[in-house]
């Protein structure tokens, strides 16, 4: 059987990173970590090709080949998804699909043959063994959370490292918090699941003796989201680093309790992890409350954020506008707010109903829905009724992104970071860092407006904190980035 695995390609986002990628000669951010997954569950003896079609081209020569075709999709991805899937049935081939995107709102899709609902632990055997038998089905769901400690080594050789700037694996599924906009606890429930420390290990291990050197995100939605296997896992991960001499530098996602917990903070800062994405959403803390995210609510979100840049690791915020409980004062608010705690990455989106999260109901229920989401929460689209009036929740929302991107504020922020972090990650100057700091000399301070505020920051750096001067050109090249994107929302 020859099987082909194709991963959809991303839109220009926030997290896309598409004008930051050409400094350092990459293709695209992030691996298909899914299908690369998937890839490791289907039979061993099959033929097996993955194209990405953020790195390379797929061509109908792809397609002709493969005996079946399996597609994997986030929300954001669902027109290339479909685009690809046609093309595919073009050459009457068996489409299977699977992922979030498919999850959510698979009766909206058309020419796939079979739909994989679910985690593909459980799911993808039981298709095959009917596939095997000739008594194949169209749709295969379950509910049912599978033990994680039976997911195998994604398959790295189907992919070119060459192309990422960052690797990505999995520690756990499921967070234990219940925010209503979020999607997360329905797809993977409320209750961590997690892999044993020795699998992490072996999984950071298997990317090094493939030759991967860099970052390396953990992609799970909730890091801490059961604390004391975290603890367990880290500290054997911090052995294995510090055994290779940190060939990895980590960056996660984790709920703002991490800042409470002193022992996991510097248990992370050993194993080097130096970035955070952390869900803030709004300073408002009737929204807050409003939203189910009541965590937010307990303790001062200024002061958590200065906790973790303390520990020397970076947190990236996530914000969002529109809430029931938002008034025309929450634009300056969160400026404000993001602008004091030096939150340099800071992902600003209007609220979008997901599919069948509690918000969605709510408003369905309330008969405030518009249409279906994009997917892309920093695209400025809405698709719900706010309470707030609509155009000025929208026209403010892009005033707000381009303020925060324009370069005096933006490196202003950076300043204010740069002030109070105190770094701790270790990792030796790669051949990619060069390229990235002349390549920003050329692109940024000598070919664009922020000219004048690059130069400020680099001179700085270099005669006060030398250390951060990787740093303070990896914000550089992202704020290009970013501006880049406030512009499209705003245009």
């Amino acid at each position: 059987m020859k099987a082909l695995l194709v991963y959809p390609e991303y839109p220009d986002t926030f997290w896309s990173f598409k004008h930051a990628l050409p400094f350092i000669s990459k293709k695209a951010a992030f691996p298909p970590l899914g299908l690369l997954t998937v890839a490791a569950i289907l039979p061993k003896n099959w033929d097996i090709e993955l194209v990405d079609v953020n790195v390379e081209k797929l061509t109908d020569q792809h397609i002709k080949r493969a005996d079946m075709i399996f597609i994997s999709a986030m929300l954001v991805q669902k027109n290339s998804a479909q685009e690809i899937i046609l093309r595919c049935k073009q050459y009457d081939k068996t489409v299977v699909a699977g992922g979030p995107a498919f999850s959510a709102e698979y009766r909206k899709f058309n020419g796939v043959d079979h739909f994989i609902l679910g985690e593909s632990e459980i799911i993808l055997p039981l298709f095959l063994n009917d596939f095997k038998n000739g008594v194949v089905k169209q749709t295969y769901i379950s509910e049912d959370k599978p033990d994680i400690k039976i997911t195998p080594i994604p398959r790295w050789p189907l992919i070119n490292f060459d192309n990422y700037a960052t690797m990505a694996i999995q520690f756990s599924r499921g967070c234990p918090f219940n925010c209503d906009f979020c999607d997360i606890t329905r797809m993977y429930g409320r209750t961590p699941r997690t892999k044993a420390p020795k699998q992490i290990v072996a999984e950071v291990q298997s990317l090094y003796s493939a030759g991967w050197r860099g970052p390396i995100f953990i992609v799970d939605d909730n890091f801490i989201g059961n604390k004391r296997k975290t603890k367990e896992m880290l500290l054997q991960l911090i052995d294995w680093q510090q055994k290779r001499k940190y060939p990895f530098q980590l960056f996660t996602e984790a709920s703002v309790n991490l800042a409470a917990d002193e022992d996991l903070m510097r248990l992370m800062s050993k194993a080097n992890f130096n970035k955070v994405f952390v869900g803030i959403e709004s300073p408002n803390e009737a929204s807050l409350k409003g939203c189910g995210k009541i965590q937010n609510t307990k303790i001062d979100l200024e002061n958590t954020v200065k906790i973790i840049h303390q520990h020397g690791i970076q947190v990236m915020g996530g914000f969002i506008v529109g809430f029931d409980e938002d008034d025309s004062s929450i634009f300056e608010s969160l400026i404000d707010f993001i602008q004091n705690t030096g939150i340099v990455t800071a992902m600003v989106g209007i609220l979008n109903a997901l599919p069948q999260t509690q918000l969605w109901q709510r408003l369905q229920a309330e008969d405030r829905l518009l249409s279906d989401t994009t997917g892309e929460n920093t695209d400025g689209y809405l698709n719900f009724i706010p309470k707030m009036d609509k155009n000025t929740l929208v026209e403010e929302y892009k005033k707000m992104v381009a303020k925060l991107y324009s370069p005096r504020i933006y490196y202003r922020r950076i300043n204010t970071f740069l002030e109070n972090y105190k770094p701790t990650a270790k990792g030796k100057i790669s051949k990619n860092d060069i390229k990235a700091l002349f390549r920003s000399m050329w692109l940024i301070g000598i070919s664009s407006r922020s000219s004048p505020h690059y130069w400020k920051l680099i001179l700085k750096i270099l005669f006060t904190k030398p250390r951060l001067l990787h740093t303070a050109v990896e914000m550089a090249i992202f704020g290009r980035h970013f501006k880049k994107v406030a512009e499209n929302i705003s245009s």
